[in-house]
């Protein structure tokens, strides 16, 4: 299997000579891929909007600047975002960004995009909350054409682009991988029409993981793609939510992150993640003994699931 780590934006705190020790200690140690989590700004509760999933203090390093200074800083790793909230980006420039990083990188780009949640951060935006689905399978046909083609020619519903190039082409082009993250339908049908992996939040039901699979095949197949060609990952276990005394202990549990690992390699998911923020939450309160956990995790899931 591949294994993945979420990568920490609560590292910052330590300042950057230590946000760089936490991007080359992943690679060294020798995690395949690093993911980072995205929200631009987080809303407070407030009387008449939905309560927040997340406190809205919760550091949050924005994803595009973090790849693009731990693309600097490491040669093998590939680099991703779980996920990025596409509509609430304006979508040619995320394929300016995403173009660039795969470029400086030596091609070592994917996005992992998915519709969003926080109703109260599309507004700060300025970006229309009721219409982010359709938005975002319209923003995925112009990223690909802003990628693919020379002359971009693109006129949609919600965005335009007419007559207009995007240069340099980076060295994944219009393969750049595109995954897509949610456990929707919407999220399942998005993601065999268009995607190229599937980004499951945390999957525990070996019953709900076929299901999935299946409807994001069967919407691949629909859409004329190669269902076969889809990749598979999922989190082992994100951050605890407040009051989860056994979700914040679960990464100081090997057994446990093992466990879940081979449940969810025998359900067909190719690559699992690791969340180092609730690796920090479960105990490591630091750069160094995250890595360690990280570090202790990694060759136990080596044996484990290869």
């Amino acid at each position: 299997m591949k294994l993945a780590v979420e990568f920490p934006s609560v590292s910052h705190r330590e300042g950057p000579a230590m946000v760089a020790r936490m991007a080359k200690g992943i690679e060294e140690i020798g995690y395949d891929h690093i993911d980072i989590f995205d929200h631009v700004a987080m809303g407070y509760d407030i009387e008449g909007r939905g309560k927040s999933l997340y406190s809205p203090k919760m550091p949050i390093l924005e994803v595009v600047s973090a790849l693009s200074f731990i693309a600097a800083l490491t040669e093998r790793v590939t680099l991703g975002t779980e996920v990025l909230v596409l509509p609430q980006r304006q979508p040619v420039l995320v394929a300016k960004q995403f173009s660039t990083l795969d470029l400086l990188s030596g091609g070592r780009a994917r996005l992992g995009i998915g519709v969003g949640w926080q109703e109260s951060e599309f507004e700060a935006l300025g970006e229309d909350f009721a219409d982010r689905g359709k938005r975002t399978d319209e923003a995925i046909e112009l990223l690909r054409a802003c990628w693919r083609e020379e002359r971009i020619d693109f006129d949609g519903t919600y965005y335009k682009s007419i007559e207009m190039a995007m240069e340099p082409k980076s060295p994944q082009g219009g393969d750049l991988p595109i995954w897509v993250g949610g456990n929707t339908p919407p999220a399942f049908r998005r993601c065999g029409k268009y995607g190229d992996g599937w980004l499951a939040s945390r999957v525990t039901d070996a019953d709900f993981a076929k299901r999935s699979m299946d409807a994001i095949r069967e919407a691949a197949v629909k859409a004329g793609r190669d269902p076969e060609a889809i990749g598979w990952q999922s989190q082992i276990a994100p951050p605890p939510r407040p009051g989860d005394t056994a979700g914040k202990m679960f990464y100081a549990e090997p057994d446990r992150v093992a466990a879940r690992a081979v449940d969810l390699k025998e359900m067909g998911f190719e690559y699992v993640t690791l969340n180092a923020t609730a690796i920090f939450q479960s105990g490591a309160r630091g750069v160094e003994p995250i890595l360690e956990t990280l570090r202790g995790l990694h060759d136990r899931l080596r044996a484990e699931v290869g």
